[in-house]
């Protein structure tokens, strides 16, 4: 768990760190830029689509994980819009709440006690 952790440390500087250098550069305008790729259908537009259905999976999962409060739902559409960072956060938290138990990270506690 504590390589996992460090895993998630590392994905929460990269991104951030990256994302901040790219703002300063080229401003906030992702979603033209990101649809638009799209809507050309060029290889950065299938990249694109790859990660928007990444995206659409981790906030089902988080919204599913959370069995769809609205608690969850709030959750899921976080790890939609703010995607590897929150991910990780996310998992970093929960996986110290949850005392490293996977299966209570994977499904929920719930979830995970009912499956023992």
């Amino acid at each position: 768990m504590t390589l996992f952790r460090i895993f998630c440390a590392a994905i929460i500087a990269a991104v951030s760190i990256y994302t901040t250098i790219v703002i300063a550069n080229h401003g906030m305008g992702l979603y033209p830029i990101f649809f638009g790729d799209i809507a050309d259908m060029t290889w950065r537009g299938q990249f694109n689509v790859d990660f928007l259905c990444f995206l659409l999976m981790s906030g089902a999962w988080v919204a599913w994980r959370h069995a769809f409060s609205l608690n969850g739902l709030l959750l899921g559409f976080a790890a939609f819009n703010l995607g590897a960072p929150f991910l990780a956060g996310y998992l970093l938290i929960e996986g110290y709440r949850n005392k490293g138990d996977s299966a209570a990270l994977l499904l929920g506690r719930a979830r995970a006690a009912r499956s023992r």
